[in-house]
């Protein structure tokens, strides 16, 4: 179980963020240490702090007051970082070997002490550059499976799922969320950031009432189904990966919400990567999206006919249906927002010549619309592809 402290916030530097290390005794006080500032997200600063001497490496992430991307102008509270190393403690009793350890957490200075994962790729990053990961669908399906599985409804005692509730309350991250994701890509709003020659194709988003009904009904479901712990970010730049290794990083999005979510987000961003790429390239992508829906559905099953109480025990059908049409739809938002809104994926925005980037830009919005507004017919992961398929026309 790694230290909790409190004491009073102060922004780290390179030098202070290595001395911190060494203060908390996890390098010996005559270490040879350099440290980095590597953090590369919208919201905090990380930093890589190295013994060279003894080839052994830590990060110590620090939650700042506002967001990065933005500044100062947008502030936030600190404890999300509370919530990420609770998240991370909460996950790591489940699928250990697919979270990175956490040796320290200060809530007031906003602080998580975790595993070095260098040695690892962010995984949009390595799928930008063509590998792909073969165990990566498989171990996320599996964490998807047990962590949504044994923070839900249907496997904890009232009492310990409502204190769990109050432990993740998260306002100001969920509101982020409803905001990029469910609300500005559907309005003309300040946010939103795409190329002029996607306005027709965003018009056609923001003028589409039907659609817009639907986005909003989804937005409901995030924010009233308190159905289970969601990590809440999960897409490929929140997934370190190697060919034989995988760990989820960054659940300060972390809350209550519906099982859905998680498993949408990866999946928008497995095909947002298979849009970036051509012809049978793509298949490696399919290949994922389909066995991570099928990994979590075996793995949570199993789960539920171990664990489960026994008054949800003939529940599993209907929420197995209920959280892959739920996913469907949060799939077709998050390849809006990241098409047009404030936080984009690289996997499109790297697209060259342009004239190409555009045209799969087109597509990711095609696509993300008709996910929202067919999800309750769609039945299958296979229909979800075969429906993407055709309008790659492969």
């Amino acid at each position: 179980m790694p230290a909790t402290k409190t004491s009073v916030y102060e922004q780290l530097t390179e030098s202070s963020a290595a001395a911190l290390a060494v203060k908390l005794g996890l390098f010996p006080s005559k270490s040879t240490l350099t440290c980095r500032e590597i953090g590369d997200g919208n919201l905090n600063y990380v930093f890589h702090v190295y013994d060279k001497e003894n080839n052994r490496g830590l990060i110590i992430k620090q939650a700042i007051p506002y967001a990065k991307v933005v500044g100062e102008s947008w502030p936030l509270t600190i404890d999300r970082a509370r919530i990420e190393s609770s998240a991370l403690i909460r996950q790591g009793e489940h699928v250990p070997r697919l979270v990175p350890s956490v040796y320290y957490s200060d809530t007031e200075m906003a602080v998580t002490v975790m595993e070095d994962l260098s040695r690892l790729q962010i995984s949009r990053r390595g799928l930008i550059e063509g590998k792909n990961y073969p165990n990566l669908s498989a171990h996320i399906g599996e964490f998807l499976g047990k962590t949504l599985f044994y923070s839900s409804d249907y496997a904890l005692d009232a009492k310990v799922k409502q204190q769990l509730v109050k432990q993740f309350t998260n306002p100001d991250l969920c509101n982020i969320t409803e905001r990029l994701v469910f609300t500005e890509p559907f309005l003309d709003h300040e946010t939103n950031d795409f190329e002029e020659e996607l306005r027709p194709y965003a018009e056609k988003i923001w003028n589409n009432s039907r659609l817009k009904a639907e986005a909003e009904e989804l937005k409901s479901i995030f924010l009233t189904s308190a159905e289970t712990l969601v990590h809440g970010d999960l897409h490929t730049g929140s997934i370190f990966a190697g060919e034989h290794e995988t760990k989820v990083i960054d659940p300060e999005f972390a809350f209550f919400g519906p099982i859905g979510f998680d498993i949408g987000q990866f999946i928008a961003n497995l095909l947002l990567n298979a849009l970036s790429r051509d012809g049978e390239d793509r298949q490696p992508l399919y290949d994922h999206t389909a066995a991570v829906w099928e990994t979590f559905v075996k793995t949570f099953s199993d789960a539920w006919e171990k664990d489960s109480r026994i008054s949800c025990r003939h529940r599993l059908e209907e929420t197995l249906q209920t959280a892959f049409e739920e996913a469907v739809g949060f799939a077709g938002c998050e390849l809006i927002r990241r098409t047009i809104g404030l936080a984009h994926a690289a996997d499109l925005d790297e697209i060259v010549p342009f004239d190409k980037r555009i045209e799969r830009k087109k597509l990711a919005l095609e696509i993300g619309a008709f996910y929202i507004e067919s999800r309750k017919k769609l039945k299958s992961i296979t229909e979800v592809l075969d429906q993407f398929k055709l309008r790659v026309k492969e």
